[in-house]
């Protein structure tokens, strides 16, 4: 029983020893190659990893469907557009080699003793014939003493001017050479254009060179502000095609071209409340090129037809509050001394009224017609002398003079030069 009760206690010992700590055991060193042998900081860090910090789930990966592109449109409805594109690819590559940038500088007074150039303006330019004349805008180069025009190839040539009109807004550049296999524009007559045609603009909007823009004739017959006449109002420049092909600063000069890539006008001006397009730009009629340009190549000038009056128009308002005798019409409020119309016996107008706050001079003779073709405004009448007539030329004006018709004949002259 003693021993029964020993035994107990030495194993009670033994089982509270080893519930305290674990004997200290020297555990056999292993052998290791050195040839195979990891650097002890690397065996110590793949030996106690940091410990790993909880992530979310991943989320299961669900497919998406799959869904095969938009087809694209069948050629029964592309194939006008895309013969358009084509037409337009292939006219831009015909007629951009004839299309030049200008660019302008004027000599600048001695600053320190010397002096110097100083660009002052940039705009577009089209061949115009094989022997280097280039076709621009008056505006874009009459205060210029120096030019230069860059071709779509790169080649830059020195020019010289030849002329200006500044009542027709058109100019003459010449060069002395020409790169390879240029050629000039062909010219279309600007009579048989159309509004709602297309009309293509081809120039170098803010110096982007050789840009081409795309719209329509959006109206014929306008008329723009010319230059100061003698009698302190101002001439105007006729013919004037409206067009909504995007035209900026820059594109002075260059052509508006029809599909068949043939000159219908010269772009020259943009109706703006900022300066930039606006959706409408006018362009000189391609008709007023070929009567100016020659002139300009073999005169350095044009003579514009100059009858010697100053008008207004006649609508019924206006001859209802006036008690006209033509309810549409120009009405002559002054006649130049010794002019043509002066010669010719055609009245002004003999005292003053006003109208809407504006002074009239009322009296005059109401032009309806010249040559038998009827005239309904002033736009009508300059646009009939710059088209049809010449310097020298004896037309025949009817005018309502009082209750009766006469039929004056008159010899047109040449206007003034200020």
């Amino acid at each position: 029983m003693r021993l029964t009760l020993m035994l107990a206690a030495v194993l009670a010992a033994l089982v509270m020893t080893s519930a305290c700590a674990l004997p200290s055991i020297e555990l056999p060193r292993p052998v290791v190659n050195d040839s195979t042998a990891v650097p002890t900081a690397v065996v110590q860090t793949q030996a106690t990893p940091p410990p790993a910090t909880p992530s979310a789930p991943l989320a299961t990966s669900v497919p998406l469907p799959t869904r095969s592109p938009i087809p694209t449109l069948p050629p029964e409805l592309t194939n006008p557009l895309a013969a358009e594109q084509e037409a337009l690819i292939a006219l831009y590559r015909r007629v951009n080699p004839a299309v030049v940038s200008i660019e302008v500088v004027v000599d600048h007074p001695p600053v320190g003793g010397s002096p110097f150039n100083v660009p002052v303006s940039q705009g577009s330019g089209f061949l115009f014939d094989d022997q280097g004349h280039i076709v621009t805008n008056n505006h874009v180069v009459e205060n210029g003493a120096k030019f230069q025009v860059r071709f779509s190839d790169g080649t830059i040539l020195l020019a010289r001017l030849i002329g200006g009109d500044p009542g027709s807004d058109l100019a003459v550049l010449k060069v002395d050479e020409l790169p390879p296999g240029t050629a000039p524009l062909p010219l279309a007559d600007s009579r048989t254009v159309e509004v709602g045609q297309h009309a293509i603009a081809i120039g170098n909007p803010f110096g982007l060179r050789n840009t081409l823009t795309v719209g329509v004739v959006s109206g014929i017959g306008r008329s723009l502000s010319g230059p100061a006449s003698s009698g302190g109002g101002r001439f105007r420049i006729p013919n004037i095609i409206q067009t909504d092909a995007a035209i900026n600063p820059g594109n002075s000069g260059g052509p508006l071209l029809n599909i068949y890539g043939e000159v219908i006008g010269v772009n020259t001006a943009i109706s703006s409340g900022s300066g930039a397009f606006e959706g409408v730009g006018y362009a000189v009629p391609s008709n007023a090129v070929s009567r100016v340009v020659p002139a300009l190549i073999r005169d350095g000038r044009y003579d514009h037809p100059w009858m010697g009056i100053g008008m207004r128009d006649v609508d019924p308002i206006l001859a209802e509050q006036l008690n006209l005798p033509a309810r549409q019409g120009v009405l002559v409020t002054e006649v130049v001394p010794d002019s043509p119309a002066a010669r010719a016996g055609l009245r002004g107008g003999s005292q003053v009224v006003t109208i809407g706050g504006r002074e009239v001079r009322v009296g005059g003779d109401i032009i309806i017609a010249i040559n038998a073709q009827p005239v309904r405004d002033s736009d009508e009448l300059v646009s009939y002398l710059e088209l049809e007539t010449s310097v020298g030329d004896t037309v025949v004006m009817t005018v309502q003079r009082g209750d009766r018709q006469e039929q004056i004949e008159m010899t047109l002259g040449a206007r003034p030069r200020e």
